[in-house]
């Protein structure tokens, strides 16, 4: 499920400034990077039926390298997916509203901050 209309894609910000923002809202980089693109994760856990989500940020190098501080980071659409052990993640899914909801408003806190 890809969010569109986050006002999100496109959106041009420093790499330390990203950083902060993201963990600020427990959105982790941890591996999901290169030094050209880079992937921030906020894991849902379904603690009724033990099910994974993962509200993906996808991010690419406008200016620069990550892990640089002052590097550009464009942001792309933000997208929601099911993780499936030990097969992956799907995102061609029918979520659950809660967690639809919750990456909606996690969504618009980043974006608010972000603008």
């Amino acid at each position: 499920m890809v969010f569109e209309e986050s006002g999100l894609k496109g959106q041009v910000v420093q790499f330390s400034i990203l950083e902060h923002i993201m963990n600020n809202h427990g959105i982790v980089r941890a591996g999901q990077w290169d030094y050209e693109r880079i992937t921030y994760d906020y894991k849902f856990e379904d603690m009724t039926n033990g099910d994974v989500y993962y509200l993906r940020f996808p991010c690419i190098v406008a200016e620069g390298e990550i892990e640089r501080p002052y590097a550009k980071i464009e942001l792309g659409d933000p997208y929601l997916g099911k993780h499936y052990y030990p097969h992956g993640v799907e995102y061609d899914e029918e979520f659950p509203k809660n967690i639809v909801d919750h990456c909606i408003q996690t969504i618009n806190l980043v974006a608010e901050e972000i603008k």
